[in-house]
């Protein structure tokens, strides 16, 4: 068996954006439009800049793409394993295999595989919704794959209204396959789905959330060219999330993560890649 080193390669000035995850032999983060060079500290409006965004504590809505992508990230001095960053009275925390910055591991009799621990610490009673918003390097006729039966919440942009339906054809949309451009974007969410799957062309990506007693959710961003308007491009966005809505203003009793009595909420992040 082919040996390959899994590596995490992260920007802390940059707002901790992943600006490359190498599984398998191969890069899977897609680099951007060419929109912004250099980190976008304090810049107000958000910016594509390709790679994995750690969206915090809202995906939509206000700040956009959460509060996290436009600070400085820093070692957290009560423990420099984590890197920190802190959003209002939050603190938000993020350790990659459990070393303090970009790592590699050796996989020789399994997949390649990457572990990301997260912690928010905040007064007991915060909500958020979090969601890890990768945007995927794969090609014309990669598919997305989620466990049979999950609802899926299927935003505006794809049917005109909000609604529900079930996966992978809410409201007759086809959200399984990345296809050629055809003008279209789409956002939706799949509920209570912790783990989801990319194929293109011989291998599969794997991100597998786990935050037991939370929603946990797998958001996707499918963009064939159909955004922006005066620009379009394509992208393809599959987000591990905490929560069941993008907008933390529109969440329900149920739709948002929930700081415990404790203060403290943890989870982790595993991504795999393997032959297909």
């Amino acid at each position: 068996m082919v040996n390959h080193r899994a590596e995490v390669t992260v920007d802390p000035r940059d707002g901790g954006r992943w600006t490359s995850l190498r599984l398998a032999g191969r890069e899977w983060l897609w680099a951007g439009p060419g929109l912004v060079s250099g980190p976008r500290v304090g810049r107000s409006s958000f910016v594509d800049a390709g790679g994995l965004d750690e969206c915090f504590p809202t995906v939509r809505g206000v700040p956009d793409h959460g509060g996290l992508w436009n600070q400085p990230w820093s070692p957290w001095p009560e423990d420099e394993s984590w890197d920190a960053v802190r959003f209002e009275d939050a603190v938000f925390l993020r350790r990659v295999n459990g070393r303090p910055r970009p790592v590699g591991v050796s996989e020789p009799n399994g997949p390649s595989t990457v572990w990301v621990d997260y912690r928010v610490i905040a007064a007991p009673g915060y909500r958020f919704v979090w969601a890890a918003h990768a945007l995927l390097d794969c090609g014309v006729g990669a598919s997305i794959e989620v466990p049979e039966g999950k609802t899926c919440r299927l935003y505006p942009e794809a049917a005109g209204s909000w609604i529900e339906g079930e996966w992978p054809k809410p409201g007759g949309i086809d959200l399984g396959s990345y296809g050629p451009t055809d003008g279209s974007a789409v956002g939706a969410v799949v509920l209570d789905c912790p783990t989801a799957s990319v194929r293109d062309a011989n291998l599969e990506l794997t991100f597998t959330l786990s935050c037991p007693g939370q929603p946990n959710s797998t958001a996707l961003w499918r963009n064939l060219g159909g955004f922006p308007a005066d620009a379009p491009y394509r992208s393809l966005g599959v987000e591990p999330m905490l929560g069941r809505v993008f907008d933390l203003a529109e969440a329900g009793p149920d739709d948002a993560a929930v700081v415990p009595a404790s203060g403290e909420l943890t989870w982790r992040l595993t991504v795999s890649a393997r032959s297909a």
